[in-house]
């Protein structure tokens, strides 16, 4: 049984920072790429919601790496999926935010 997909706020405010950064220094063949990955992971944990890398077992907090430079973090409730937010990995790990 798939599960639907919702997007928190923080994850697309941040998916739309990303497109944006990619439009100003890499173009549009950039953005289509990172689209198309982040949608064919989408349809993935739709069917297989546990792929990701457990990041918080309290919370139920998932991550999975989508290029070297953007992490997921995705939740895991009863009957849906929820997009938390996309973070850098180029980051200190101290920020890293869920």
């Amino acid at each position: 049984m798939a599960l639907e997909i919702y997007w928190s706020k923080q994850a697309d405010k941040k998916f739309d920072l990303i497109i944006e950064y990619l439009r100003l220094e890499w173009g549009e063949s950039s953005i289509k790429i990172f689209v198309k990955k982040v949608y064919d992971f989408l349809d993935t944990i739709k069917e297989l919601p546990e792929i990701g890398t457990i990041e918080n077992n309290d919370l139920n907090i998932r991550g999975f790496v989508i290029f070297k430079q953007v992490t997921l973090f995705y939740q895991i409730r009863v009957n849906k999926i929820i997009l938390i937010n996309f973070y850098d990995n180029r980051q200190k790990p101290k920020k890293k935010k869920y």
